[in-house]
């Protein structure tokens, strides 16, 4: 229980100092950068967090059903401080899809955010604050495989899940204001309990470059597959199913079509 606690109180400190470095971002940083430096100290909470729970779940030996409720908690805690960032290079995808210059910059953020991340949570282990991090202060990143399946399976689970988060932020604007951090909690939690086991859930590219691509067991190229392009997979089948195939099957772009006829031929 005493490296539990001391494990919440590093999340807490890494909160409390990424949510001083937005404020001061906001304050300080121009406006055309303040984006970015959203981004990063965004992911790097996200990141530097899920590693001191990560750490507790494959060597305290925490209870599941208390690891599930610390991804719960702890997503809220994320999603009601990141002030807009998305701090997942999908997003950025997106964005690019979208046309947004801004896409490529972002993303270089949250992956080097990820990677300032993983060196801090070495370096923080390596202090030997708590029993814990005494134990594994010579960790060197040498951590379990985070695959339990084959390589299809665990990229079908990242896509799977990729799907499901966008499809869920598409369509939250639709619930009242105060049930949407909770409701994406709520699936998050759901979907690290349905597809842990195989992959992990991570389904966020700069995330898994954090946590998931240190580890032995398999190689760059194949973490590579199964966490980069699952995920990308995943967003990008649910935004072209959103955009352009149900406006299809419900008549919008044949309507559309029509419309654009009959002015070509009131022009005429």
């Amino acid at each position: 229980m005493a490296e539990l606690w001391s494990s919440l109180a590093v999340v807490a400190a890494v909160v409390l100092l990424c949510e001083a470095a937005r404020r001061a971002a906001a304050r300080l940083v121009p406006q055309d950068y303040r984006t970015y430096a959203l981004e990063a100290a965004s992911t790097f909470q996200l990141c530097a967090c899920t590693h001191e729970l990560k750490l507790l779940a494959e060597v305290g030996g925490v209870d599941p059903g208390v690891g599930l409720t610390l991804t719960y908690f702890m997503t809220v805690v994320h999603v009601s401080t990141f002030r807009g960032a998305s701090c997942n290079p999908s997003a950025a995808l997106e964005a690019w899809y979208r046309g947004s210059g801004s896409a490529g910059g972002a993303a270089l953020c949250q992956f080097a955010a990820a990677i300032a991340a993983r060196k801090s949570a070495a370096f923080l282990w390596t202090l030997g604050l708590s029993e814990l991090h005494a134990r594994h202060g010579k960790f060197d990143y040498k951590c379990y495989d985070p695959i339990h399946g084959t390589l299809l399976e665990a990229a079908s689970v990242e896509l799977s899940c990729a799907f499901a988060v966008q499809a869920a932020v598409t369509n939250l604007h639709q619930l009242h204001p105060r049930l949407r951090v909770h409701a994406a909690a709520a699936l998050v939690t759901a979907l690290v309990f349905a597809g842990g086991s195989v992959s992990g859930a991570v389904f966020n590219p700069a995330l898994a470059l954090s946590i998931q691509f240190p580890c032995s067991g398999h190689s760059y190229l194949e973490y590579c597959l199964v966490y980069w392009l699952g995920p990308a997979l995943g967003v990008m089948s649910c935004i072209l199913l959103f955009d352009k195939v149900i406006p299809f099957l419900s008549g919008k772009i044949s309507v559309g079509a029509d419309a654009l006829v009959a002015r070509t031929k009131k022009t005429e």
